[in-house]
């Protein structure tokens, strides 16, 4: 797992909507920035998902930065392909970027281990949060409310401490290319 305090690892993809090209340096005077690594096949990330676009309509407007990556092998999980992805993102209202991790890099830079997978960070860009949205999880009966998430995200929004008690996050493994 990436340390908590780490520093932001730095990034440069293409949004699969836009074309544009996102970068960490856009998001050096956020008070958070959220990274977001998901993907579409997931059945975790399909049990959340309305959750993580709502996060994103909830905070747009406010102090903080989102971006969702995808890190996964297309070529064995074609419905990761970024067309799919940004299909995804146009049905869902995503409010941020989604970006194609194409050479897998930034999950492995990130050391990101499933989707879905969070990691938050604040003003600073040092990691104070990498965990789980909730307790959710398909087939159980908790609420999808984020509630873990936004606790974590309020906290840096005003400038207080994130707990230390952090359940990480569960969902598939990245899809690594062999």
């Amino acid at each position: 797992m990436l340390p908590l305090g780490t520093h932001a690892p730095d990034f440069s993809l293409s949004d699969v909507v836009s074309g544009d090209s996102v970068s960490l340096s856009e998001f050096v005077n956020k008070k958070a920035l959220l990274v977001i690594f998901m993907c579409r096949h997931c059945p975790y990330v399909k049990h959340v998902q309305q959750e993580i676009a709502k996060i994103g309509s909830d905070y747009k407007g406010k102090d903080i930065g989102i971006v969702a990556i995808s890190s996964n092998d297309p070529a064995a999980y074609p419905e990761d392909a970024p067309e799919s992805l940004a299909q995804q993102a146009k049905e869902l209202g995503f409010e941020f970027p989604y970006c194609f991790d194409e050479i897998q890099q930034v999950g492995k830079t990130y050391h990101a281990a499933c989707t879905p997978d969070f990691f938050l960070f604040d003003q600073n860009q040092k990691l104070v949060y990498r965990g789980q949205m909730d307790d959710s999880r398909p087939g159980n009966s908790e609420p999808i409310d984020g509630h873990d998430l936004r606790a974590a995200i309020e906290a840096v929004l005003i400038g207080s401490p994130v707990s230390k008690d952090q359940k990480p996050s569960i969902g598939c493994s990245i899809k690594w290319k062999m």
